[in-house]
């Protein structure tokens, strides 16, 4: 089992949900997190004056996928992810020791 943890723009999380759905994900945790990467940030105008903004909104998603599937789903989140511009986020996997579904019981595999 892996945990498949994305960091991407907002506006991308509907596809990347749907490119996920499409190969059978059937769960995922997402959540609204600031911050930057190469870019550090950007600069804006307000009432005529310029400041820096050093942490931009982004969308972490985490699914939980069986061994097998973790390829594609990396795959999907890149696709859906992408528009070619910077900051468009990174995919990161880790090993998952143990799952388990608190309302039956099922554990591992079956949990997930």
């Amino acid at each position: 089992m892996k945990l498949v943890s994305a960091i991407i723009k907002p506006f991308k999380l509907d596809e990347v949900r749907e490119a996920l759905l499409g190969l059978g994900v059937t769960g995922m945790t997402v959540t609204e997190v600031k911050g930057f990467g190469r870019q550090k940030g950007h600069t804006e105008i307000y009432r005529g004056a310029e400041y820096a903004i050093g942490f931009l909104p982004k969308i972490k998603i985490e699914v939980a996928v069986k061994a097998d599937v973790t390829e594609r789903a990396v795959e999907a989140i890149a696709k859906a992810a992408r528009t070619g511009s910077i900051g468009d986020g990174k995919v990161f996997v880790f090993d998952i020791e143990h799952a388990l579904r608190i309302r039956t019981g099922e554990s591992n595999d079956d949990a997930i």
